[in-house]
């Protein structure tokens, strides 16, 4: 679907997942390649069925649903937040054997397969903070607020079009996800992405349908209300079912919320 002008996000049923691609004049960047070389390729050949622009890629963190179909894009340019390089580098080994183990204990054994297969391809352009490209012709920035769902989440937001990508920051249709998350944090970070919008632009989550200011400033109070319950549980001021009780998110999202404040 087209959320702006130019500006395409394709959602995949696996695991909702949504990606983007945002094209100018002579070049296009793609947001996210999606979670196995097959999927990448697939994706690749959508995008090429759209534009022959030459590509850029940016990955909005290292969690394998969003960074392990790269290889397919090669060569081009692959940004992300420094972090994503070093996640990928110490546990994309170990993510990629978690997952297919996962897949095939649900009988998935073809996505099982293609994942092992896949070869994890490394970000070469690094962000620390915030970055800047021209796609084509058309301004993008790439900003880092610290750290929220992962460790290096990088929020994509192009200007001319009012759409910033999001990441999996924000999520759509299902509460947010904290295996990896760092809850007292998270907050912080949507406060920044809030900074770049504006009433009437579109946000893209990781996962789901385009969202509007309106619903992420909703989620940005229930993220900071389980942040709330977190710190008041490490306090000892709480007890964790009481929390369990007041979250704004099911018992065992707020419990792996709990146990993600709780570790050094």
């Amino acid at each position: 679907m087209e959320v702006a002008d130019r500006v395409l996000v394709r959602r995949y049923a696996e695991l909702d997942l949504s990606v983007g691609l945002v094209m100018g004049d002579g070049g296009c960047l793609v947001v996210d390649t999606r979670g196995d070389e097959r999927q990448g390729a697939e994706l690749a050949a959508e995008v090429r069925r759209i534009t022959r622009d030459p590509w850029t890629v940016v990955i909005t963190h290292s969690h394998f649903d969003h960074s392990f179909g790269t290889r397919p894009f090669l060569e081009c340019a692959v940004w992300a937040q420094e972090g994503c390089r070093t996640d990928l580098i110490e546990g994309g080994a170990g993510t990629k054997d978690t997952w297919a183990r996962r897949y095939r204990e649900e009988g998935r054994p073809g996505i099982a397969d293609d994942i092992e297969k896949t070869d994890i391809v490394l970000p070469d352009h690094l962000v620390t903070d915030r970055a800047e490209l021209a796609v084509g012709g058309r301004r993008v920035v790439m900003a880092h607020f610290g750290r929220g769902h992962s460790s290096n989440d990088l929020v994509v937001h192009v200007p001319d079009a009012g759409v910033v990508f999001a990441g999996d920051l924000v999520e759509n249709g299902a509460p947010p996800a904290y295996g990896d998350a760092y809850p007292l944090e998270w907050p912080t970070a949507v406060d920044g992405l809030l900074g770049l919008t504006g009433d009437g632009d579109v946000i893209v989550p990781g996962h789901g349908d385009p969202v509007d200011r309106a619903f992420v400033i909703a989620q940005h109070a229930e993220i900071a209300a389980l942040a709330g319950l977190c710190e008041e549980v490490a306090a000892g001021w709480m007890h964790v079912q009481d929390a369990v009780r007041l979250s704004p998110y099911p018992e065992d999202t707020t419990r792996t919320a709990l146990r993600r404040s709780a570790e050094p």
